[in-house]
């Protein structure tokens, strides 16, 4: 499959401006020029594209142990990170401060995800089960067992009433979230599962592995519907839906982020400059001050690309290791960020405008 841009970037090159002439066609009558005008008068130039403004708000320090996943709860109030150490914390994004911690795991963690009224929180572990968390409480809600593997992935359905996991046995498991049970199991992929989510209304199921293939699932059936990156040799590591669902983002070991329209089998969008080679970096989309890819990197930076021009507009340095973890905050222009090993921080990154302009920059509707 061709990974770099279709012709849907070309299509529109010739406009109503560009009209074509025949070859042979009569002269048109002479017609008197027109007066000049009395002030010259030149066109406006074309508005420039609006650029993004973060700069660095909170360095939170803590983990003992390399940072695996970031994420905001969906009211914004609160981030959750987790790391090969066997707890989850709980911070708020606005002060910094560390408000609690998650014990009860026996080994590292994966992987995070909210459910839709940020009342829980779910965690993938090594010590090959899945918890949820009452938050507020700091309490183990549900304890979900049946993998046989450590658990790398997970994600919430929008209404949270399911939950879909990866295992590094290949498997997929569907959760009932409320009664803690395994409704489903689908032996999906010949690897590591790394990555899965549902899109908006829950009927579908995007997956990636190490075997190098993205698979879109139906979730009532557990049937396979399509794959993707067949005859892609690129390992492939994070998928998600857009925020409309009408597309899949996707990262890969050669150092590329995809844009797929996934109906279709085509690649729309390449976004590449960043070091992606050897690590399982994230990727996310941003709809609140403009429409961004977001990306951790092995060159230690966090890159921010347009949408839709594939431009690097803005590239994040102050992180002292690989940024693997990548978040964005539901409502406001805010960046979350997470390394490894020798940096072992996260940062939070917030857009506040132009530079000497107060406020943040208007919300954006939702792609």
């Amino acid at each position: 499959m061709d990974d770099s841009s279709t012709d849907d970037d070309n299509a529109s090159q010739t406009t109503e401006d560009d009209p074509q002439v025949p070859e042979h066609a009569p002269a048109p009558p002479a017609v008197p020029p027109p007066p000049p005008p009395a002030i010259p008068t030149q066109p406006a130039p074309a508005p420039a594209r609006e650029r993004p403004h973060y700069s660095l708000r909170h360095t939170l320090n803590g983990h003992t142990m390399s940072i695996s996943a970031v994420k905001f709860s969906p009211d914004g109030t609160l981030l959750a990170s987790c790391g090969a150490e066997n707890i989850v914390k709980i911070w708020s994004p606005f002060t910094g401060e560390l408000i609690r911690n998650l014990s009860g795991h026996t080994a590292g963690l994966s992987d995070l995800s909210w459910s839709s009224d940020s009342v829980y929180l779910a965690s993938a572990s090594d010590d090959t089960t899945i918890r949820i968390w009452e938050v507020d409480t700091g309490l183990t809600h549900k304890l979900l067992k049946g993998h046989s593997k450590w658990v790398f992935c997970l994600n919430y359905n929008s209404t949270s009433t399911l939950l879909v996991s990866g295992a590094c046995d290949g498997d997929i498991k569907i959760w009932d979230a409320r009664k803690g049970k395994c409704v489903k199991t689908l032996h999906a992929h010949l690897d590591y599962v790394t990555a899965v989510h549902f899109n908006r209304d829950s009927d579908l199921i995007v997956s990636c592995a190490l075997d190098g293939l993205i698979r879109i699932w139906n979730t009532s059936n557990g049937q396979c519907l399509k794959t993707l990156a067949e005859d892609h040799n690129a390992i492939c590591q994070q998928v998600q839906f857009s925020p409309n669902s009408k597309y899949i983002l996707s990262t890969a070991h050669d150092s590329a982020i995809r844009l797929w329209d996934y109906k279709n089998h085509r690649c729309l969008k390449t976004y590449t400059g960043h070091v992606n080679s050897k690590y399982c970096i994230s990727a996310c989309f941003s709809v609140t001050g403009g429409k961004w890819i977001i990306g951790g990197s092995e060159d230690h930076k966090v890159y921010i690309w347009d949408l839709q021009t594939r431009e690097i507009v803005q590239v994040l340095e102050d992180h002292h290791d690989v940024v693997v973890a990548v978040a964005t905050h539901p409502s406001q222009n805010m960046i979350a960020t997470g390394s490894i090993d020798s940096d072992l921080s996260i940062k939070i990154w917030e857009d506040r405008g132009r530079p000497g302009q107060q406020g943040q920059a208007r919300t954006q509707p939702k792609t």
